[in-house]
């Protein structure tokens, strides 16, 4: 298995980081056999595997049946975990909780997103012996103050106040930030201004790493087509012709054959 060491000294040598989220164990067997770094149990899984419209319907209970599910696929690749909506500002005893549920699931760490008020709480855990990756501009479960999936930083208030909030979190002791919808040159700047390994997801290309949801990259969600997404596959597709032949082969009577009859 990777380690965080491992990652850190990938930003020293200049080698990009590969994240992707996974949610469930047959993807996790296919990603363990990839050159894929490591893998995050993303509060994503609300809207990919639940159908939710954000990522605030993800609980801990929920997150936790998915990281053990992917442990069990998961053997060589560092497992991060998403703190889910709230979970961190509900007091030190909630927030050890929730992680004590996670790593016992199998993360190795877990993801808090945002800085602020939540740098005290992000220096405990991170002194109680958790990994801790950071994450900001685009914070998902801040998506009812933002108003939208809307580009951070682009005025240059709000990019120097990224930029501190990177260093204050890398202050605070995360081992990495992911860095979510935000200009290019604003995330090479926070790239550059700090030691800790940053994250991408339509952040641009100067990163240390990038970040992808699975199904995503898979071409599995059909009419979600951001403009930093790059879909490696018609996964849609395939599967609905895959599905569409099966069911014709048994309507007209061709499947099984006489080779897959016992």
């Amino acid at each position: 298995m990777k380690s965080i060491n491992e990652l850190l000294s990938y930003k020293t040598n200049n080698k990009p980081i590969t994240l992707i989220t996974c949610y469930d164990y047959w993807s996790a067997k296919i990603i363990n056999e990839t050159d894929i770094d490591a893998v995050l149990v993303g509060d994503s899984a609300a809207m990919v595997m639940h159908g939710f419209e954000t990522t605030i319907n993800a609980e801990a209970q929920m997150l936790a049946y998915h990281i053990a599910a992917v442990n069990r696929g998961l053997t060589e690749k560092l497992l991060i975990a998403d703190m889910p909506f709230l979970a961190h500002r509900k007091g030190k005893k909630n927030a050890l909780n929730v992680i004590e549920k996670f790593m016992k699931q199998g993360a190795n760490a877990v993801k808090i997103e945002g800085a602020g008020d939540n740098i005290e709480i992000i220096k405990y855990v991170v002194d109680s012996g958790i990994p801790v990756m950071a994450h900001i501009g685009l914070t998902p479960q801040s998506i009812n103050s933002i108003g939208g999936y809307l580009v951070q930083g682009k005025n240059n208030g709000t990019a120097v106040k990224l930029i501190q909030d990177a260093k204050n979190l890398e202050n605070a002791g995360c081992f990495s930030i992911v860095l979510e919808l935000m200009p290019a040159e604003l995330a090479k700047e926070i790239t550059e201004a700090i030691n800790i390994p940053t994250i991408g997801i339509g952040a641009g290309p100067y990163t240390s790493g990038q970040i992808i949801v699975l199904q995503d990259l898979l071409g599995l969600s059909k009419n979600f087509n951001p403009k930093f997404l790059r879909k490696y596959m018609d996964g849609f597709g395939l599967i609905k012709t895959a599905l569409n032949n099966y069911n014709k082969d048994v309507k007209e009577r061709n499947y099984p054959n006489e080779k897959e009859s016992y």
